[in-house]
């Protein structure tokens, strides 16, 4: 369920705070050792990329998570800063 009143933090915050950090990793240790560009990491820690499928499966398999983490903490991202700003009400069975 998404939340109301704020945003879900964008992965690449959660990348830098609970992985990066703890392991004393910079963005470019990890590009090299995911064989990314640095770019690309630097873009997703700043919240200007989101995370694919491809590099879900790729922090998955660096940090010991899953690829469905990644996605998860991208889509429920993505869902909270794209909410229609006019409700739409249900269809109903012609009577």
């Amino acid at each position: 369920m998404l939340p109301e009143n704020r945003i879900p933090s964008h992965p690449g915050e959660i990348l830098q705070k609970q992985f990066l950090e703890p392991l004393g990793l910079t963005q470019v240790a990890l590009s090299e050792h995911l064989g990314v560009p640095v770019q690309r990491i630097n873009e997703i820690v700043r919240g200007k990329r989101g995370v694919t499928p491809e590099t879900a499966w790729l922090l998955a398999q660096a940090f010991d998570t899953t690829p469905e983490f990644w996605i998860s903490l991208q889509a429920n991202h993505d869902l909270a800063m794209n909410r229609p700003r006019k409700a739409i009400p249900p269809l109903r069975k012609a009577g």
